[in-house]
């Protein structure tokens, strides 16, 4: 009876959600094809939601996943477009498959839903998420974190599809990206990346936040270490897929070393600061005098609309007034600033910001972008499975152990290249073999998992599998030892077959099978073994 009453529920719910898109696409001047779209999206998510929950474990309540992407439609959506490939539409995209203009609220994406969900993600996000204290990682982190997230967001209308789970690599927007959100996810909470993400104020430093909470559940080490190779990650990412970017960054670079240049002559950098504040004083006066009188604010009005835009030209002498009223301010504020640097201490303080900040610009000086990433990516997923390891010492339940372990098979499955998922990269093997031993050891203890022999490499070679299987519940998954005849008397083959909850086997063949001994045999040979209570 409860089950009927929750079906029935879903329903109602389901048809609610339908029901209140429809209504804010009544007053959307959408052409039908997109409202076809985005009401296909909605169907889809609600579909695949129970399979993508099971799998993933940590992820955001359906109602939120729904509730966001039909506030977006309604909030930051003003005009979406479905374009054709090849067509006179599609030339404002380029060679790219979509575009998103947060400040018009304008998309247009060629007619593929996974893009189109990826846009409405990407519409909806803050630029920055980190404070402008952290030079260049503030855009650069920023931009890795928001990309990861539109990623993970499009994952399950991408990956799931009411009945199995298939990744394809070539339709992620970017492997590296993904790969280390993902890591991300695993380490501090789904929870805490989204209200990292959607953190509207920057009243609480989320990136200290983030500091603290790595230290906290996997040491001071461990976190500095994984903070250190997100940073530089990040500017590499961003180097390498914005040029334009790269050319900001590099004028900033002139800009640090000139000024560490002066810094190393106390007269010389005096010198530049007087100078500094002159200029600005003279601003000041300027604007002062502009402001004050009638006929030089029109001039300025005059001058300023004469090279702006149509969409940015200035309304009034009295909006142009306020705009410089603020000027003025900002002017004030960077004498305040001057005068602090000419502080003994001040100054010390200042030389180590632009050291550090040199720290990250000296990272544009790397010649081949691509193999520094695939080394820092490497190097991430060795630390996060160290962390992961102390994920594994902490856990108590059994409730616990079992997410631990879908955790473990799901990111065993990630895709670590446009080849390979991570159970398969050559370079993490010994690390993914001893974390597997790791939880299966803690599973066996807790009573998730059965053990199958007493010889640690053959409960490996017959459960790692689990860990490899893309079955929706791994409570359905099965595993058989099988043994054929072989050619010479007395060497028999054996073999690890897998079976799905619909009784689809998977034959594997056993490695090490030798370490098998009679009494083993005896007890489990030709028996299926249902690996999880």
């Amino acid at each position: 009876m409860q089950k009927k009453n929750e079906k029935l529920l879903d329903k109602i719910v389901k048809k609610d959600y339908n029901n209140e898109l429809e209504r804010i696409l009544e007053k959307k001047p959408y052409a039908e094809n997109v409202k076809s779209i985005l009401l296909s999206i909605l169907y889809k998510l609600e579909t695949s939601y129970k399979d993508y929950r099971k799998v993933k474990q940590d992820v955001v309540t359906k109602e939120e996943l729904i509730e966001n992407v039909i506030n977006t439609i309604k909030n930051n959506c003003d005009e979406i477009k479905i374009v054709k490939p090849n067509s006179k539409e599609s030339e404002i995209i380029g060679n790219r498959t979509f575009l998103v203009e947060k400040k018009r609220k304008r998309i247009i994406c060629y007619n593929i839903e996974r893009k189109v969900l990826y846009c409405l993600a990407k519409i909806s996000k803050r630029n920055r998420i980190i404070k402008d204290d952290y030079f260049i990682i503030n855009k650069t982190l920023s931009d890795l974190i928001n990309v990861g997230n539109c990623i993970n967001t499009v994952e399950p209308l991408r990956d799931f599809n009411g009945y199995s789970w298939t990744t394809i690599p070539k339709e992620i927007e970017s492997i590296t990206h993904n790969l280390i959100y993902q890591n991300l996810v695993l380490l501090v909470g789904n929870n805490f990346m989204n209200k990292w993400v959607n953190n509207k104020e920057f009243i609480m430093d989320y990136m200290e936040l983030f500091q603290e909470t790595l230290e906290k559940l996997y040491g001071k080490e461990e976190a500095k270490e994984l903070i250190e190779l997100l940073k530089e990650i990040s500017v590499y990412l961003e180097i390498r897929f914005d040029k334009k970017a790269k050319e900001k960054m590099l004028k900033q670079k002139e800009i640090v070393e000139k000024e560490l240049g002066q810094m190393q002559n106390n007269e010389t950098f005096v010198e530049k600061i007087t100078e500094e504040k002159r200029k600005i004083t003279y601003n000041i006066k300027m604007i002062d005098e502009t402001i004050n009188n009638k006929h030089l604010l029109e001039e300025e009005y005059e001058k300023r609309n004469e090279i702006l835009p149509l969409e940015e030209k200035i309304f009034s002498m009295k909006i142009l007034a306020k705009m410089m009223a603020e000027e003025r301010k900002n002017e004030l504020e960077k004498i305040e600033r001057l005068n602090e640097l000419l502080n003994p201490q001040r100054y010390i303080s200042y030389k180590k910001e632009l050291e550090e900040k040199q720290k990250y610009l000296l990272l544009l000086e790397e010649k081949d972008i691509d193999k520094k990433i695939e080394n820092l990516k490497l190097k991430m997923q060795k630390i996060f499975l160290k962390c992961f390891d102390k994920k594994i010492e902490k856990c108590n339940s059994k409730q616990e152990m079992l997410k631990l372990v879908y955790e473990f098979r799901y990111y065993n499955m990630l895709p670590y290249d446009y080849e390979k998922d991570i159970c398969e990269e050559k370079d993490l093997q010994k690390e993914v073999i001893e974390e597997t031993k790791k939880i299966l050891e803690k599973a066996y203890k807790l009573r998730v998992i059965e053990r199958f022999s007493k010889q640690e490499d053959v409960n490996y070679e017959l459960l790692k599998v689990i860990f490899q299987n893309r079955n929706i519940n791994i409570e359905d998954i099965e595993v058989k030892l099988i043994r054929e005849k072989g050619q010479e008397k007395g060497k028999d083959n054996f073999y690890v077959q897998v079976f799905d909850g619909n009784g689809i086997g998977e034959k594997r063949e056993m490695p090490n099978s030798e370490n098998m001994n009679k009494k083993d045999l005896a007890i489990r040979f030709n028996v299926k073994v249902k690996a999880f209570y």
